[in-house]
C-alpha cells in the first residue's frame, strides 16, 4: 500500500486508467470477433476505425494494428487505405515557404 499523499493519487490513476484500458481491449475483441463471424465493409470500417484509436491510446503499436488491418481487410478482398494526418502548422508553413517571391 502507498504511503505517500503522491504515491496515493497515483494508484488511484493507474486503477482508474487500468479500468479504462481493459474495457477498451474488450471493446476492441468483440468488434474484431463480430467481423470475424461475417467480413462485411461496413464491419471492415468500424474495426479500422477502433483499431486506429487503439493506436491513439498507446494499447497497441502502430506495426501491430497495420499487420491486423490488412488481414481484416483481406477477409473482405479489399485493399486497405491508409490515411496519413498531418498537422495544420506544418501545412502551413510548407505553402508560406512556396508562396515567396524570388
Amino acid at each position: 500500500m502507498p504511503i505517500g499523499r503522491s504515491a496515493r493519487k497515483s494508484l488511484r490513476k493507474s486503477e482508474r486508467n487500468q479500468k479504462s484500458n481493459l474495457s477498451f481491449k474488450n471493446k476492441l475483441k468483440e468488434t474484431i470477433k463480430s467481423f470475424l463471424k461475417k467480413p462485411t465493409e461496413k464491419a471492415l470500417v468500424e474495426a479500422q476505425s477502433i483499431l486506429d484509436k487503439s493506436i491513439a491510446k498507446n494499447i497497441w503499436h502502430k506495426n501491430k494494428v497495420a499487420r491486423i488491418k490488412s488481414e481484416l481487410a483481406k477477409k473482405v478482398g479489399k485493399e486497405v487505405k491508409t490515411v496519413v494526418k498531418v498537422k495544420k502548422a506544418a501545412i502551413k508553413k510548407v505553402v508560406r515557404k512556396t508562396n515567396k517571391k524570388i
